[in-house]
């Protein structure tokens, strides 16, 4: 397991492309192109954003997050699958909450494949709720998208007490 004196997230720079492609390929049945990374952290005038999360010299995890005016929306994020359950995700995730509430923003968010059940866990296990189905969500696929969110602060607008959102996640996770 990797100590935290030697784990450490900054933000993605250009020389952190190669990994953070590696990582892509080797997390993601329809990675993300270069193309892809580039534009959003070239054509966002600082909207979108990319951090890394590195042990010793090796990047080892990344997130691309988009800042909207009340909320984040995580777009894109891997840990190298050498690295997986060493909590390197939920440093990552736990930098963002933090950001998160430094900026005054409510919560994050982001949508996942309806079959990528690993992610769905790992953010469900970070306090994410599964909110949400959008069918045909993705171009690829046809396959639906779940959006978990991560309410940090009560805007008012949450659901009465008792009650909560209703989709496939929440039915098998009462069945199970």
């Amino acid at each position: 397991m990797p100590e935290t004196k030697t784990l450490s997230t900054r933000w993605m720079v250009a020389s952190d492309y190669d990994s953070v492609m590696q990582i892509e390929r080797a997390s993601f049945d329809h990675p993300w192109s270069l193309d892809v990374f580039l534009k959003l952290q070239r054509a966002s005038s600082r909207s979108c954003i990319g951090m890394v999360a590195q042990y010793r010299s090796q990047i080892v995890g990344f997130v691309m997050y988009e800042l909207l005016k009340s909320r984040i929306e995580i777009l894109n994020f891997a840990v190298n699958p050498d690295y997986r359950r060493l909590n390197i995700g939920s440093l990552i995730v736990e930098k963002l909450k933090n950001k998160t509430i430094q900026q005054k923003r409510s919560e994050l968010f982001l949508s996942l494949r309806e079959t990528n059940l690993g992610a769905q866990l790992f953010f469900q296990k970070c306090g994410f709720l599964a909110e949400a189905v959008i069918e045909d969500y993705y171009q690829d696929t046809g396959e639906a998208a779940y959006v978990f969110r991560n309410r940090l602060e009560r805007t008012g607008k949450e659901f009465a007490p008792g009650l909560s959102p209703t989709n496939r996640i929440s039915k098998i996770m009462e069945s199970g």
